[in-house]
């Protein structure tokens, strides 16, 4: 039976706090019984000299008794361990959840109703005279925390559960018989439960594989609890055999519901693996199930008695891969033997692909369907990478390792290349992962998946945080730096390699916007040291100098160009810049001449992404059929669908400008940033600010400053001078002294545009 909602709210945990010092008294008190009784009487009754009845019935008698008292002690401590660890985690979810309720609800407006079966819903009030109208901000807070309160509730259902099942087993069904299964802690009891289960495989109801899942959900990434469970399977083609098993039996078929639960266990045994192989946890797996993973990489496992396409254990392991942060001890020697492997025959894993059975294309070892079916471990690893930030960087950075065929390293190998260079080689041949006809249309795209999880892998090295971060986090070093600049070499419209595959712009753009500040001081890029000194006064707030890049000034906007040429890639972009331009001039309120020039250089920018888009949609409307529509796109008509399409740094650029608590401008500033446009806006992940921002600004008394603001057709030069109008009133300008400042920041942003128009595809 499913907690309730308000059972977890209201539910006084004193009382069991009480019950868990009683226990506690118990186990103390049975602890000196059992060492009397065996150091007492067992110990007189070993060493008497009895015949007769007294050798067979009163020793036998002492010998039973001290043993019922030993497995008393041992039956109550287990009882003592299992609620004393439930309490520590549902008082911690009891707090999360009032936190929740109490805090969060409340200053959002939001009320939480208990609709039973141990889930709520989160509605806003609706108060007299009100509109009932919400930003999208505020209905996606709402369903984070009705999200978050119904997680909260689940993880108190399992460990109820969980903790009624222990105490059944420790007490055990003869009450004139103690001692029975003992439990450490209630890690323990989860993993026995989650090792029960398993050993269903396949046939689990599907309301036993939701209870694994449940209990893998919430203790996955404990490692007591994942490495019990993965030894609890056996060894590495146990736990391998087993996943390929239920991955299959996941993807076969139109069973959504099977799908669904096949999907949360790829992504629990995901979580689950990388923390019970991660060294430095306390407890974790030997260091051979590495070892053992690779040998098994180029074998096919056998999953069912004479079944055909029987997988090699690399594929069936990317499957799992494809979640977890790894540690890079463990995932990295398997990425780089993938990729060594790949590079000898690019369709060696290829080659036992089924006959997809009827139209079910699904069918393998990869249930999320993202980037594959999951015959192609390259992908697979890649997109472990992806969530594996500091693996993704060292992966890229760190000297090669050759390895053998059965993932033995070759000592006296040489390889020949860098995996950067390989993977981003425009003549790198991706695997087709996919069961669609070879040589449809759907075969081409399923090339594209490649190149996309390289995408994330390039995403996750370059920022320190996952690719999929929600939110994400920069985490930046001078290797992230190097790679960064690596990326920006390698991917621009000078590049002799050609430009990026279709499935990488959207990494290109969320790389970009997480180093929008370099590509600022990259812009400002002087040629004399008392230049550069200045250049880094500017820049001194936005970046810790220590991991502040230069890609060079033409490197730098031939980067823009081409990212920012694409509709997407260019909204990451103005997004990033139009709140770090703002940003950055919060920190300069008290120094005037500093922040115009700061403001001078963003403008610049600004300009370099407006032309960069212009290029790109003369190049995207070349016929002479679309040239109406070129032309709407040219007078600004792409700049209005920007506005009111929705687009929030929080999904695009939220990693760029969160430059880390103590280094970045933004991370420091107060300062709100919206765009507007025919009543819409987009708000920039700062949640709580509004439209009101700049309605609430005189900026009326300035008729200049106000056409700048109202002026759809000039949106990109808004983006400059919106943050610059605020510059203006809170450093106290006169008007006459605004309007010129504002003058000087057009002329900025038209020489950014100037930049790209003149020559717009620049040699580097």
């Amino acid at each position: 039976m499913a907690v309730k909602y308000m059972d977890l709210v209201e539910v006084d945990l004193g009382k069991l706090a009480m019950a868990v010092s009683d226990w506690k008294n118990a186990v103390d008190k049975l602890k000196t019984a059992a060492e009397n009784a065996r150091r007492g009487m067992r110990a007189k009754s070993d060493k008497a000299r009895w015949a007769g009845a007294n050798a067979t019935v009163t020793r036998g008698f002492v010998t039973k008794t001290t043993k019922e008292i030993a497995d008393l002690h041992t039956e109550a401590d287990s009882i003592y361990q299992v609620l004393n660890d439930a309490h520590t985690e549902l008082a911690s979810l009891q707090n999360q959840i009032k936190t929740a309720v109490q805090t969060d609800a409340r200053n959002l407006g939001v009320r939480v109703e208990d609709i039973g079966d141990g889930k709520v819903r989160c509605y806003f009030q609706h108060i007299r005279g009100d509109t009932d109208e919400r930003t999208q901000d505020q209905l996606d807070a709402k369903q984070e925390l009705e999200s978050r309160i119904n997680r909260l509730i689940a993880h108190a259902t399992e460990i109820d559960a969980s903790v009624a099942r222990a105490l059944r087993k420790s007490h055990g069904s003869d009450p004139r018989n103690a001692g029975h299964s003992s439990y450490e802690n209630l890690d323990e009891v989860q993993a026995e439960r989650a090792a029960e289960l398993a050993k269903l495989g396949p046939e689990m109801s599907d309301k036993q594989y939701m209870e694994l899942n449940s209990i893998m959900r919430f203790n996955a990434k404990d490692a007591d609890f994942s490495t019990d469970f993965y030894k609890s399977l056996g060894g590495p083609k146990d736990a391998l055999e087993f996943y390929g098993r239920m991955s299959l039996d996941g993807t076969i078929g139109d069973d959504k519901r099977r799908l669904a639960l096949s999907r949360q266990l790829q992504r629990n045994m995901g979580v689950a693996l990388a923390s019970a192989t991660d060294p430095d946890n306390k407890s974790h797996l030997p260091a051979n199930w590495a070892t053992d993973f690779r040998k098994l990489g180029t074998q096919q496992l056998q999953l069912y008695p004479g079944g055909s396409n029987a997988p090699y254990g690399y594929q069936v392991l990317g499957g799992i891969l494809r979640y977890g942060n790894y540690d890079a001890r463990f995932i990295n020697p398997i990425a780089e033997h993938v990729v060594q492997l790949h590079r000898e025959n690019p369709d060696r894993f290829m080659g036992n692909k089924p006959m997809a059975p009827g139209s079910d294309l699904d069918w393998g070892y990869n249930p999320s369907g993202k980037n594959g079916a999951g015959y192609d471990p390259l992908s697979s690893v890649l997109e472990g990478l992806g969530h594996s930030p500091e693996a993704a960087k060292k992966f890229f950075t760190d000297e090669p390792t050759v390895y053998k065929e059965d993932g033995t390293v070759d000592k006296n190998g040489t390889l020949g290349y860098d995996y950067f260079d390989a993977l981003n080689d425009k003549d790198f041949e991706w695997a087709p992962d996919s069961l669609v006809h070879p040589g449809s249309d759907e075969a081409k795209h399923a090339r594209a998946m490649g190149p996309d999880a390289l995408g994330h892998a390039l995403t996750a090295a370059v920022t320190g945080d996952a690719w999929d971060a929600d939110p994400p986090e920069l985490h930046r070093d001078e290797d992230t730096a190097e790679i960064m600049k690596k990326v920006i070499e390698r991917y621009n419209v000078a590049s002799e390699e050609g430009p990026p595959p279709e499935g990488m712009k959207d990494s290109l753009a969320k790389m970009g916007a997480s180093y929008i500040d370099d590509l600022n001081y990259s812009i400002m890029d002087f040629g004399g040291s008392g230049d550069a000194l200045e250049r880094d006064a500017l820049f001194e707030n936005s970046s810790d100098g220590s991991t502040r890049t230069s890609f060079d000034e033409q490197k730098a906007r031939n980067f823009m160009m081409l990212v920012a040429g694409d509709e997407d890639g260019y909204k990451s972009l103005t997004s990033a810049q139009q709140l770090y331009m703002a940003s950055g001039l919060a920190a300069f309120e008290t120094d005037e001449d500093r922040g115009i020039a700061f403001a001078q250089n963003a403008a610049k920018v600004h300009g370099i992404l407006d032309e960069s888009r212009s290029h790109g949609i003369r190049e995207e409307f070349k016929d002479s059929e679309e040239a109406q529509q070129m032309l709407q796109e040219q007078n600004g008509e792409w700049r209005k669908s920007l506005v009111s399409g929705g687009v929030t740094v929080a999904a695009t650029a939220g990693a760029a400008i969160l430059l880390g608590p103590a280094a970045g401008v933004v991370a420091a500033t107060a300062v709100p940033l919206v765009m507007e446009s025919a009543g819409s806006a987009v708000s920039t992940a700062y949640g709580n600010h509004t439209l009101e921002y700049l309605k609430d600004h005189e900026y009326t008394n300035d008729p200049q400053a106000l056409q700048a603001v109202q002026d759809v057709e000039k949106i990109g030069e808004r983006a400059a001078t919106q943050p610059v109008l605020n510059f203006a009133q809170t450093t106290g300008m006169s008007n006459k002294e605004a309007t010129d400042l504002i003058n000087e920041i057009e002329q900025s942003y038209l020489a950014g545009k100037t930049a790209i128009s003149n020559n717009e595809k620049v040699s580097s």
